[in-house]
């Protein structure tokens, strides 16, 4: 492991104190913990002073140390094993973290830390003249089937090419960070395979394998691979299978019994129950009930819906067929309202899990500084 020291005294600031607002968090992160045990806090209380200054200095790490009454070296200590707390100053702008680990490699990291050499600094961990850009090679990042990607702060950057890396960088330099899209950089969603999911679709009657159309089951269902090359078994297997011995006369009373109750499927006795088709199971409801929220027609700039979880770009697509297109819109839904459109996505339930109305109210407030405020989070 590589030795970690403290930045030389020349950057080290005079002295070190919390803002308001942190000094109050710290408080009561310390108080989470019971007593005696307040020293679990080191970690998040070194992060957050990290936050604020942008890297761990010796003044934060003294001044951690006696809010949790511990031995200055101990919290050096911790400062100097994880890799997550930068220990000399990094750029006021972006410190930027390009993944070099085995998937990001093979998918063309090395052209991503060549565009970091020339457009910040030849060497990591060195700013750019203006002090605002930093950079440096990291181990996995933890977005590997998104390769190759960078993290800049909390937020990553995948399907990077070395061009727009350049465009990422050049936008934080302008101190426009705040405008640059997250996740991946391409069209797809989250993790999703590029080009659009091809299974759990909405609709089972389009669900396809890779190979093709998935073979059908009696109800219509596609059939999984693994289940269509299983032999089927004989109604005098079934039959076989539940016979008990002659020497266990109540269980074949209790067998002969039950056969009586709920006959075997394709026997004389009986006749299978009729099963729902999947376009009973996953019929829509009418375009012309009285519960579908009302459209409207679409805006010169319509409102990006898919920064509500759970609405990707399909889903997206599906209500600006049905005239939704902003979050008042959506924040406005009553009950039935919900229900119908739940319905009409076949989402059981889902709307109401992930509480779109509570995330479109705060993206109509205030955007994304407002959802922040009342999620703790940036909106996807």
């Amino acid at each position: 492991m590589s030795v970690r020291r403290l930045a030389e005294d020349q950057f080290q600031p005079a002295a070190f104190a919390f803002s308001d607002e942190n000094a109050v968090w710290a408080e009561k992160t310390i108080q989470k913990y019971p007593a005696g045990r307040q020293q679990s806090a080191v970690i998040p209380l070194l992060m957050r002073a990290q936050e604020q200054d942008g890297w761990v200095t010796r003044p934060a790490i003294e001044k951690i140390a006696d809010m949790l009454d511990m031995a200055y070296i101990r919290v050096l200590e911790v400062a100097t094993f994880y890799t997550q707390f930068q220990l000399h100053p990094v750029g006021t702008r972006a410190h930027v973290q390009v993944c070099g680990t085995t998937p990001c490699m093979l998918r063309g990291s090395e052209k991503l830390m060549g565009v970091c050499r020339s457009k910040i600094h030849q060497h990591p961990f060195e700013r750019n003249a203006e002090g605002t850009l930093s950079w440096e090679e990291v181990e996995c990042l933890g977005a590997c089937v998104n390769a190759p990607m960078v993290m800049i702060g909390k937020d990553t950057y995948e399907d990077l090419t070395p061009e727009r890396l350049e465009e990422i960088i050049d936008t934080f330099a302008a101190g426009n960070g705040t405008s640059v899209k997250v996740g991946p950089q391409i069209d797809r969603h989250l993790s999703s395979p590029e080009g659009g999911p091809t299974t759990l679709l909405d609709d089972v009657t389009v669900t396809r394998t890779r190979a093709g159309k998935a073979p059908a089951a009696a109800d219509g269902a596609p059939v999984p691979p693994s289940e269509a090359a299983r032999p089927k078994s004989t109604d005098a297997e079934t039959n076989a299978s539940l016979k008990t011995p002659a020497t266990s006369p109540k269980a074949s009373a209790k067998n002969a019994k039950a056969a009586e109750v709920q006959p075997l499927s394709g026997t004389a006795a009986s006749e299978p129950a009729p099963k729902a088709t999947a376009a009973e199971t996953t019929a829509k409801p009418s375009l012309t009930d009285k519960n579908r929220p009302a459209g409207i027609e679409k805006p010169a700039a319509p409102d990006d819906l898919k920064m509500i979880s759970g609405v990707g770009p399909k889903i997206e697509a599906t209500l600006h067929e049905i005239g939704i297109f902003t979050f008042a819109q959506i924040a406005g839904w009553k009950k039935a309202e919900r229900e119908w459109v739940d319905s009409f996505l076949n989402f059981r339930g889902r709307i109401e899990r992930d509480d779109w109305v509570k995330q479109a109210k705060a993206l109509a407030k205030g955007g994304e500084a407002e959802y922040i405020k009342v999620f703790g989070k940036k909106p996807r």
